[in-house]
């Protein structure tokens, strides 16, 4: 963990990495800078990002320029940053054998529907990719709100895990 420092790097993972990872990557860039870096990966990388995801981001203000779907191997080497957290975001990701991670960071699984298997009209496909963003959204606001320098590393350990576990309220 960098907790002198008071900054941490934080990897989301998906499988396709095109909607869910990217989403997270870009809402804790957003709002947990300077003390948060995010980067987003997928086990087998679409190749691209969602375009639902692209328009969705736009709309709502966000820079989109430079976001890519890419594998996990990137932040596996011994020259990628060292991660302090890995949450993975899809099922599939959580289930398999992800690599060694250098630094040995804590790990968190918060599921979240798959927005890229929404089926409908354009409209309705927007909601759901909405929907997901705004669960994302509540997550990344507990998480940065934590009390790291207050949490020893069981301690954040569980609160992070505890973080996918929330229930989403009523709509």
């Amino acid at each position: 963990m960098n907790a002198e420092h008071d900054f941490y790097n934080v990897l989301f993972l998906c499988t396709g990495n095109s909607a869910r990872s990217v989403m997270a990557e870009v809402l804790l860039n957003s709002k947990g800078a300077p003390r948060f870096k995010a980067y987003s990966a997928g086990s087998h990388p679409s190749g691209a990002v969602n375009p639902n995801t692209l328009r969705l981001l736009s709309n709502l203000g966000f820079n989109t320029g430079g976001l890519r779907s890419k594998s996990w191997d990137e932040f596996a080497l011994q020259s990628a940053p060292a991660m302090d957290f890995v949450v993975t975001v899809c099922d599939n990701a959580a289930g398999e054998v992800c690599p060694i991670w250098p630094g040995h960071p804590l790990s968190a699984h918060w599921g979240f529907p798959d927005p890229a298997a929404a089926r409908g009209s354009e409209a309705q496909v927007a909601a759901v990719f909405a929907d997901v963003f705004g669960q994302i959204e509540r997550r990344i606001d507990i998480f940065i709100n934590l009390p790291f320098s207050a949490l020893d590393e069981l301690s954040l350990k569980r609160r992070i895990s505890e973080i996918g576990t929330a229930q989403e309220p009523e709509a």
